[in-house]
């Protein structure tokens, strides 16, 4: 048995160990960076309890409750015994659970932004292939021109533009919300994705509505991730196609499809993961413009109105959520490393 041999399996559990570590510490620091940054911005969480007419008394008392009138170190402490014991502490919004209310809003986050990650990837990855395979020409420089106007324009305008042509005008697109009035509240949840609800519900036309209400923010969220993605692939293919084995394999008589997709484009795919992962968590915390503007009953709004409100329990949980699916989604990509890249497993 050689030496590496011997040391691997010892190598696995301290990997473990340090990355586990690593994430921990990730999530502790920016759970105290939030705390701290909440407790000294300009919003007062009493006043959202007890109101603006309260009397001083009302208020100190409040005040006190709340633990404020304690040192912020010993307030942190506090959160974090809550935090370990499941307790996220009620929403100022709801007066519900954190935990809930989470629950309720964060299935129309994740099925919107699946849906725009979808959208992302199918139009983004070959468009970023076609600018790279012609380098340098007219279809190069309309796809660059592309993905200049994604990232460019201001999303908050194109979702208002987009609102006003394709349901004010032409009536395309079914409005805000999730589904229409009709149908608000008849089809059973059992997933809280709406689509998947109606079609588990065997409910074609309150599925079409759904459809019709979920397409267009869902276009419009995607176009900084068909923008992301096409450069990032522009530029991965471009580093392939200039490499010998591009020319081995022109030379041997491939075409030019089997070197472009058979050869270039399986090994940006290690590379074009991670991108797709950070672009689908940038998607799930990111939304709250769309949201705002097609009123969207999602995550990213729920975050802004409690965070407008001083509501430091929801925007705690919130900030948690959004550092986990971060972490969550990398871990994925190094998982499917090891799939797609025999050598990582080394």
């Amino acid at each position: 048995m050689s030496l590496l041999s011997a040391l691997a399996p010892q190598r696995y559990p301290v990997r473990m160990v340090r990355r586990s570590t690593s994430i921990l510490l990730t999530l502790f620091g920016l759970l105290l960076l939030t705390f701290f940054i909440g407790r000294v911005m300009p919003l007062d969480p009493v006043l959202a309890v007890v109101g603006p007419d309260a009397d001083a008394s009302t208020y100190q008392q409040v005040f006190r409750e709340m633990g404020l009138d304690q040192p912020l170190w010993r307030q942190f402490l506090w959160y974090l015994n809550d935090l370990l014991r499941g307790d996220f502490g009620a929403a100022l919004l709801t007066g519900n659970p954190v935990l809930t209310d989470i629950a309720r809003v964060f299935p129309a986050t994740l099925e919107l932004a699946t849906l725009a990650i979808i959208f992302g990837v199918v139009v983004g990855l070959p468009l970023g292939v076609f600018a790279a395979t012609h380098h340098g020409r007219l279809g190069d420089h309309l796809a660059r021109l592309l993905t200049l106007f994604g990232y460019s324009t201001p999303i908050f305008w194109l979702a208002m533009m987009a609102f006003l042509v394709f349901y004010a005008w032409l009536g395309w697109a079914g409005g805000v919300g999730r589904i229409g009035l009709a149908y608000d509240g008849l089809v059973p949840v059992r997933s809280g994705l709406l689509l998947v609800d109606t079609v588990l519900a065997q409910d074609w036309e309150a599925f079409r509505s759904a459809l019709r209400h979920i397409l267009l923010p869902a276009l419009i969220l995607s176009v900084n991730s068909v923008a992301y993605i096409g450069r990032m692939v522009r530029s991965f293919m471009l580093e392939q196609l200039s490499q010998e084995y591009i020319l081995t394999a022109k030379v041997k008589g491939l075409s030019w499809r089997q070197v472009v997709w058979g050869h270039a484009f399986r090994n940006i795919l290690v590379q074009l993961l991670t991108i797709v992962a950070l672009a689908y968590g940038s998607l799930l915390e990111g939304a709250v413009l769309i949201e705002t503007v097609f009123a969207w009953p999602g995550f990213g709004q729920y975050l802004t109105n409690s965070l407008l409100l001083g509501d430091m329990n929801a925007v705690m949980a919130c900030v948690l959520l959004i550092g986990l699916i971060f972490v969550g989604l990398n871990l994925l990509s190094d998982l499917l490393y090891t799939l797609f890249d025999p050598r990582t497993r080394a």
